[in-house]
């Protein structure tokens, strides 16, 4: 046998172990991959996210100021549609939602969706439970497409903080309503008459409990006090948010942020919120709501926010169907409540351990985590209320505490703090998160998690769609 011949079957018969080797490796690895449990249930529908969208979330009264809510709707509701090619009348379903609404508009949802071209077949309703509102607009498409009523469903939020209504008082509403009715001249020159300078004076509204009337940062004030946090670990997390945030921008991250035209005004496709300070400069900010001794300043909260998000939910085989590849399953939700006085905030604390007792994970299974942060002392309260044993015990009936999250996987791309929170857009921007950091992170499991007004509270399972 010639030498050159000896080389070609060496070389042949290495390339061949190679193979086998390679191939053996990526058997093995597929094998380690599809140990881990799926949450897919016999009998029940794969509900999918295709994907998702945002404008901007920018503070209120700058770029947004001279715009309306259905305005950004609209504009999530079209960059949803180029982003993802859907036609039009694939849609079935229209669910937003809204928490302070324009009486002008207060179906949003329809005045969005035919602003975006929608077919006005295409139904539409919107949903408001404070700032869980977009995630009740989620679970709603849902429930549509286990139901079998749907197979694609577009779920979103808007909330528009630079123009709210404010009222007449009442005794001056009550007047000129009578005023509308009266017929004689008489009438009306004595109702006229009846107005004194007080009834001119404006209802403002107010991010407050009305069972309590306490406003969420005096809430979130006395939460913090209760459970221990002091104002630097407030300054600290907030200032970790706005890093993070930073990062997650500067890097790219953020890639369901749309850019939008504004009308009149410059293309934006940044959040404007982002804004990392010095430990130092935050700590010469006073107290935002209990004055002189409280520990919530503008700093450590979140602050008033523009803007709309939108999700494409639709069923696994009607994604598969259109050639969509879906983000992630969504699978399952809780939804709680507790008292809105002294447990406003805590929410998280409560419906996490109750989603992943319903999925049958346990804390270490989730590999990505995603809490609304409303004010650092909130979080960090919560955080607190997980870890405690008594808290848990007390409060929960359980034996033990619920766990924390461990901080190398939550909220690493910024948070509400920093990224903004248009109250009923945040939802579907944490749902979204959870999915592109799942796929960038290579994780199977995402839990996201929000309190909201009323004692009321979140939570969801979220399983990476395999790549």
């Amino acid at each position: 046998m010639s030498l050159s011949l000896i080389r070609t079957v060496l070389l042949t018969a290495f390339s061949f172990c190679l193979a086998a080797r390679s191939l053996s490796t990526s058997v093995y690895l597929q094998a380690q991959a599809k140990s881990k449990k799926t949450l897919a249930k016999s009998g029940v529908k794969n509900v999918v996210l295709v994907d998702g969208v945002r404008t901007p979330f920018l503070l209120s009264g700058t770029t947004y100021a001279d715009l309306m809510p259905h305005d950004l709707a609209r504009a999530a509701l079209q960059g949803l549609l180029k982003r993802t090619g859907l036609p039009k009348d694939a849609v079935d379903y229209i669910v937003y939602g809204t928490v302070i609404q324009e009486v002008k508009t207060s179906n949003v949802a329809r005045e969005a969706a035919l602003g975006a071209g929608f077919s006005d077949k295409t139904p539409a309703h919107t949903v408001t439970m404070a700032c869980i509102s977009s995630n009740q607009a989620m679970t709603t498409a849902v429930g549509l497409i286990a139901a079998g009523q749907c197979d694609a469903v577009v779920a979103g939020g808007v909330e528009f903080m630079s123009d709210v209504p404010i009222r007449h008082s009442r005794k001056m509403r009550k007047t000129m309503l009578s005023l509308n009715k009266a017929k004689t001249l008489g009438a009306r020159l004595s109702l006229l008459g009846s107005i004194r300078l007080a009834h001119l004076s404006p209802e403002l509204p107010a991010v407050a409990e009305f069972s309590t009337a306490e406003t969420m940062g005096h809430s979130a004030d006395r939460l913090a006090a209760a459970f221990g946090v002091s104002r630097l670990e407030q300054d600290e997390f907030a200032l970790r948010s706005h890093k993070l945030a930073k990062k997650a921008q500067d890097s790219e991250l953020l890639s369901d942020v749309i850019s939008f035209k504004v009308p009149g005004r410059d293309i934006v496709s940044k959040d404007n919120g982002i804004r990392p300070a010095t430990m130092e400069q935050m700590a010469k900010l006073k107290p935002a709501f209990i004055k002189p001794h409280g520990t919530v300043t503008a700093a450590n909260s979140s602050f008033l926010t523009d803007g709309a998000s939108a999700v494409l939910i639709m069923s696994e085989e009607k994604a598969l169907a259109m050639g969509y590849k879906p983000k992630a399953y969504l699978r399952d939700f809780v939804y709680v409540s507790q008292d809105p006085k002294d447990q406003l905030l805590l929410g998280p604390t409560y419906a996490t351990p109750k989603v992943l007792e319903k999925s049958g994970l346990t804390l270490n299974d989730i590999d990505v985590f995603e809490f609304h942060e409303a004010f650092a002392g909130q979080i960090m309260a919560n955080l607190k209320a997980m870890e405690s044993d008594w808290f848990g015990q007390t409060y929960m009936g359980r034996k033990t505490k619920v766990g924390a999250p461990p901080m190398e996987k939550f909220n690493t791309w910024g948070g509400s703090l920093s990224l903004g929170h248009p109250f009923a857009a945040t939802g579907c921007r944490l749902v979204t998160t959870v999915a592109h950091r799942l796929q960038k992170e290579g994780g199977q499991y995402g839990l996201v998690a929000a309190c909201a007004a009323g004692g009321q509270g979140h939570a969801m399972v979220i399983e990476a769609y395999p790549q």
